[in-house]
């Protein structure tokens, strides 16, 4: 295994590392035999900006997933791709674990730390996340039970903020219509301090249940241009907040990788997929 640390100017595409999971596919590779010992990769830092950090799969012959933790075990994030680039905004010591897919098998290196040594304060300058997060403080959503989600059919041109404008889509939205319990469905707290945290607090979807649980995690928040794929991605068994449970509303829904399609500071509006593939939008508010 190598360790380098070349200087390198890495800019990253977010999104891409929060979203994939270990791909198994190896039946096209060549048969070999895998051990610590001969594992190729390199865990490197940007000299030039040290919260930067280039992850390197060097060998053609394995499909490589990475993952990475911080010091508390919170994972935040991983991928599958053979070159990637992370950043880590917030001060403290990181663990990047690589393993390697073969034909064969699979195996997993020993970790490697990394030491970030300073927030980098430039990293949250896009007004997005303080419209989610409140920055350290923290900010606090609830679900808009006067018009809690919305059916919009499965056309592209629907789910596209860009191309229908900003502001509640006015369809079907009442919730005798949804089928939807007019009850307090929880909360979900985003923060920035010290970390991506996230605290969801989700009420039983069991009718006429208060019962609320309490999960607390970490999240990826990742930025496109003109706003037209950001989503947010959850780790450490959290998840989006909603309404109900499985259902034909939600029974082939990901609640753990949303697309957000509307964020301002009054609102929070994410995408699901329905069982027969047409899109609902479900609508959140800041907690007053």
């Amino acid at each position: 295994m190598k360790r380098i640390i070349p200087i390198l100017i890495a800019i990253i595409t977010l999104g891409s590392v929060f979203s994939c999971e270990p791909i198994d596919d190896r039946k096209s590779l060549p048969a070999v035999t895998l051990s610590p010992s001969t594992l190729k990769f390199s865990v490197t830092q940007n000299a030039l900006n040290s919260n930067e950090v280039i992850l390197k799969n060097l060998d053609p012959d394995v499909i490589p997933y990475w993952k990475y933790i911080d010091e508390n075990g919170n994972e935040l994030g991983h991928s599958n791709k053979n070159d990637d680039k992370i950043v880590l905004p917030f001060a403290g010591k990181y663990m990047v674990y690589y393993t390697a897919y073969a034909r064969g098998g699979s195996v997993e290196a020993a970790p490697i730390t990394v030491d970030i040594e300073q927030n980098d304060e430039t990293f949250f300058n896009d007004a997005r996340w303080n419209m989610l997060t409140n920055g350290e403080a923290g900010k606090t959503w609830v679900l808009y039970m006067l018009q809690p989600l919305e059916f919009i059919g499965n056309t592209p041109g629907y789910v596209n903020r860009a191309v229908s404008g900003p502001g509640w889509w006015p369809l079907f939205s009442e919730i005798s219509w949804a089928g939807l319990e007019d009850k307090d469905w929880g909360e979900i707290t985003f923060d920035l301090n010290g970390g991506y945290n996230v605290s969801v607090t989700q009420t039983s979807p069991v009718a006429g249940s208060t019962q609320k649980t309490t999960k607390k995690g970490t999240y990826n928040f990742s930025l496109t241009d003109g706003s037209t794929n950001d989503r947010i991605a959850f780790n450490g068994g959290t998840e989006m907040l909603h309404p109900s449970g499985a259902s034909y509303f939600s029974n082939s829904f990901s609640f753990t990788n949303v697309k957000i399609v509307e964020l301002t500071d009054n609102s929070l509006c994410f995408i699901a997929i329905r069982a027969d593939n047409d899109y609902l939008i479900y609508h959140l508010v800041p907690k007053s």
